[in-house]
């Protein structure tokens, strides 16, 4: 009897939920965030040890690439969950902050892979790749443990997500410059650097006014009128915006779809509470509840550490240095001459260390791009790092926050909810 796809993959998606749930409750158990337990089980579940997608229960089914695109749906929407809960007026009074941390944390990270690269005996180009590797930045991850331990809405928060952009930005730039230096560059047409650059900023400008200016009064008028906002029809349109903003930042502005969604989400925050409230609950029921376990858990599904050579520990552990170092002393040190105390600029710091999905993509980009192979010990060990700091940052970000935010700047979110 041949095995329906559909059936198989609601069985994996079911057993996913399942261990995500009780690896997150037994994360809580021990005072870390869930998303460690969600990590850590992903690494079991996946091929390192159970290989669970490929167990004969699933025999002939493909199930990899539906978890990993259902995966990428759940990272988007946490972003536009994220997005919902921005108050601008907040990351404007962190803008200089932000710009500064967000170039050095970028900068940084480059300057100090590249060297322990090239000493490992690699070329300049594969140095240069993985330097832009480490240059990026996966916020969802310390967003959401943020969000738990209530200071998202704080002044660090605000940091961190204003930031992130900046530093998505700067990151974005150098994969394009890495990318034209190798010579693999055609995919844009044959477009300069600086067409790259202009297309993206032509885009993050575009965007934002749309989803600031526009959006909300769409929407606004849509909970006004109730053949549009009976049947969940408020959330169900605040989906369709998200959704489009993140094609359009992919396909328009060439950049990530978890910006466009998350722009999507800094727009609706600006419509009234009531409507804000109805797609929070909405949209945070399906994708905390389906999605976010999916992301978190894929993870690990996609990670072999059993095939890692032994060889490229060396390589690894420097480069998990460098990486961790980096992204505390550019963000720190960017965030301090901001204007943040030390211990505000060191938060700042330890939030950016997650390379998440992010990392994985560029690191990607770099085997398209001929850098280096899968099966090389520098991609190996890039990808042991991505996922060490994306595992390592919850209980890092949860222990620099184990004070309750300052009765000041809970009165400030509170003024500005």
């Amino acid at each position: 009897m041949e095995t329906n796809p559909a059936v198989a993959l609601f069985l994996a998606l079911g057993l996913i939920i399942l261990a995500s749930r009780l690896a997150g409750a037994f994360s809580r158990k021990l005072g870390q965030p869930r998303v460690l337990g969600e990590l850590m089980i992903g690494v079991i579940l996946g091929p390192t040890l159970l290989n669970l997608l490929h167990q004969p229960v699933f025999q002939g089914v493909e199930l990899d690439e539906a978890v990993k695109e259902l995966a990428e749906l759940g990272v988007l929407l946490l972003m536009f969950l994220v997005g919902l809960e921005v108050e601008l007026r907040e990351l404007a009074r962190v803008g200089r902050v932000a710009i500064l941390a967000g170039i050095a944390g970028a900068l940084v990270p480059l300057l100090l892979t590249m060297p322990v690269v090239l000493l490992f005996n690699y070329s300049w180009i594969p140095a240069l790749f993985a330097g832009v590797t480490l240059a990026a930045t996966s916020v969802s991850i310390s967003a959401q443990v943020l969000l738990e331990l209530g200071f998202l809405r704080t002044k660090e928060g605000s940091a961190l997500l204003a930031t992130a952009l900046i530093d998505d930005v700067v990151a974005i730039l150098l994969v394009s410059v890495a990318i034209a230096v190798t010579g693999a560059g055609g995919q844009d047409g044959g477009g300069s650097v600086a067409a790259i650059v202009l297309r993206m900023a032509a885009y993050l400008v575009g965007g934002f006014l749309v989803a600031w200016f526009v959006v909300p009064r769409i929407m606004d008028w849509i909970a006004e009128h109730p053949r549009l906002s009976q049947s969940y029809g408020v959330p169900a349109f605040a989906l369709i915006f998200a959704l489009l903003f993140a094609w359009s930042a992919e396909m328009l502005g060439g950049i990530a779809a978890i910006t466009g969604s998350f722009l999507a989400g800094v727009g609706l925050s600006q419509t009234r509470d009531s409507v804000r409230h109805q797609i929070e609950d909405a949209a945070g029921h399906i994708t905390y509840a389906f999605l976010v376990p999916i992301f978190f858990v894929g993870v690990g599904l996609q990670t072999d550490l059993s095939a890692f050579p032994l060889s490229a520990l060396p390589l690894a552990a420097l480069l998990l240095l460098a990486g961790v170092v980096s992204k505390v002393l550019g963000c720190g040190v960017g965030a301090r001459l901001g204007g943040f105390t030390n211990k505000e600029a060191f938060r700042v710091g330890v939030c950016m260390i997650s390379r998440g999905e992010v990392g994985l993509i560029i690191a990607s980009l770099g085997v398209s791009a001929g850098a280096f192979s899968t099966s090389d010990p520098l991609f190996a060990s890039l990808f042991l790092v991505i996922l060490l700091t994306t595992v390592l940052a919850p209980p890092l970000v949860r222990w620099v926050f184990r004070d309750k935010p300052d009765e000041e700047q809970q009165g400030e979110g509170a003024q500005t909810a």
